[in-house]
């Protein structure tokens, strides 16, 4: 995706881009390209990607995260086919993460407090939002 502001940007508070809006833009992306009018596929092909990417901001390795789909090898070559185009996605989730966790340390939540409640925070988000 391409942004009219930067990561910097985002982590330094200077443009509002949050989790609802980069999950809306991924959703359309992925839409765009992959070639597949079934709706159902669509969003296993959202969820998919977007783990990756949580994943890849959250600095998991690429190879554990890979390793929860080894029972299937394609899903693992579309994955490995994928990784090096979504560095710029995975870059600005992670600004949307570290941002949410700066907030929390500035109103003077301990910093692995506010690791952990911004986990929490994301996962309620995912849970409660459908991709466009």
């Amino acid at each position: 995706m391409q942004w009219e502001f930067s990561v910097e940007d985002v982590v330094k508070a200077r443009a509002e881009y949050g989790l609802a809006d980069f999950r809306r833009d991924l959703a359309n992306e992925v839409r765009s390209n992959v070639l597949s009018t079934d709706e159902a596929q669509h969003l296993r092909s959202f969820n998919l990607i977007y783990d990756m990417c949580y994943a890849l901001a959250t600095d998991k390795k690429f190879d554990d995260f890979l390793s929860g789909y080894a029972y299937d090898p394609p899903t693992c070559q579309f994955l490995s086919e994928l990784k090096p185009h979504m560095d710029d996605n995975v870059a600005m989730l992670g600004a949307i993460l570290q941002r949410q966790i700066m907030d929390r340390v500035e109103a003077q939540m301990p910093l692995e407090h506010a690791v952990l409640d911004t986990a929490r925070w994301h996962a309620s988000v995912v849970a409660d939002q459908q991709p466009a």
